[in-house]
């Protein structure tokens, strides 16, 4: 078993545990069973349908091999090298440059671009973004960070349900109940980026490493980086905080937020550029 599937078994089972314990806060017995029922649907469903409301949130749309024939030309060269299945091939609307793959395991893989990465690199540059995304399925990334959002959002889900309700608040006790839903209000939202952040970071540069190894080049996946982080900056995306991990470059980088680098879901790009630049990927780290 790897080690990213035993990171996804215990994040599942902190997702399950955390709607008991907060079921139960709010209702005791009842509150606890109807907790396990939506810690049910949401394990779930982050773990059987990942790739189908990835695409969905995104908007994609599948292409055929007439459509795109060198789109496919790239991914399937790409996935033959690296002794991999053909994932499923998406475009998005957006003109946002970008990309991601999602899926829950390589059989069961997406990959998408959007019409703005199309539209600004290169198809050597893509084929070093292709190459990112798949590396990310191969080392099965995608499941493992397809929970961490979906965390993401029922804590913060949860969070503001608390605070609409005004769960924990009993008689005689409203001053502590209501103090301790509008600290779940805040906090939450905050734990649940801060640990989308842990599982991204790292995993980005494990996959800029494994896509720069699989073509031999690093330098491909460096110019787009910096093509897609100039985009990204430029060019809006509606996208969901929770979602923004997903893809190959935070789209939500050129937004300006309080205490944005406490959120980055995404190492700094430079950092990424100056790593493949210099010959990193060709080291065993």
């Amino acid at each position: 078993m790897s080690r990213n599937t035993i990171k996804t078994y215990v994040l599942l089972a902190g997702l399950g545990g955390l709607m008991v314990l907060i079921g139960g806060a709010i209702g005791r017995g009842s509150g606890a069973a109807i907790g396990l029922v939506i810690a049910l649907l949401f394990t779930g469903g982050s773990y059987w349908f990942s790739d189908t409301i990835a695409i969905k949130a995104a908007r994609a749309v599948p292409v055929t091999e007439a459509q795109m024939p060198e789109y496919y030309k790239v991914v399937r060269e790409l996935t033959e090298r690296a002794g991999m299945p053909m994932p499923k091939l998406y475009v998005t609307p957006d003109l946002q440059p970008n990309a991601f793959a999602t899926g829950r395991s390589p059989d069961h893989a997406a990959v998408a671009v959007t019409q703005g990465i199309l539209q600004v690199l290169d198809w050597a540059e893509l084929r070093g973004v292709l190459a990112h995304e798949l590396s990310h399925v191969r080392n099965r990334d995608i499941l493992i960070g397809s929970v961490a959002a979906a965390i993401a959002m029922g804590i913060t889900f949860i969070s503001r349900m608390m605070f609409w309700f005004g769960a924990g608040e009993e008689e005689g006790n409203g001053v502590v109940g209501l103090v301790a839903t509008l600290a779940m209000a805040i906090l939450a939202p905050m734990a649940a980026f801060l640990l989308q952040m842990a599982v991204t970071r790292s995993r980005e540069y494990e996959a800029d490493r494994s896509g720069a190894r699989l073509i031999g080049d690093g330098e491909p996946l460096a110019r787009a980086l910096a093509k897609i982080e100039a985009g990204v900056r430029a060019v809006p995306m509606n996208v969901q905080p929770a979602e923004a991990s997903m893809f190959i470059v935070n789209p939500l980088s050129g937004r300006r937020v309080n205490f944005s680098s406490l959120f980055m879901t995404h190492p700094p790009t430079d950092e990424r550029i100056a790593r493949l630049r210099a010959g990193e990927w060709r080291q065993n780290v």
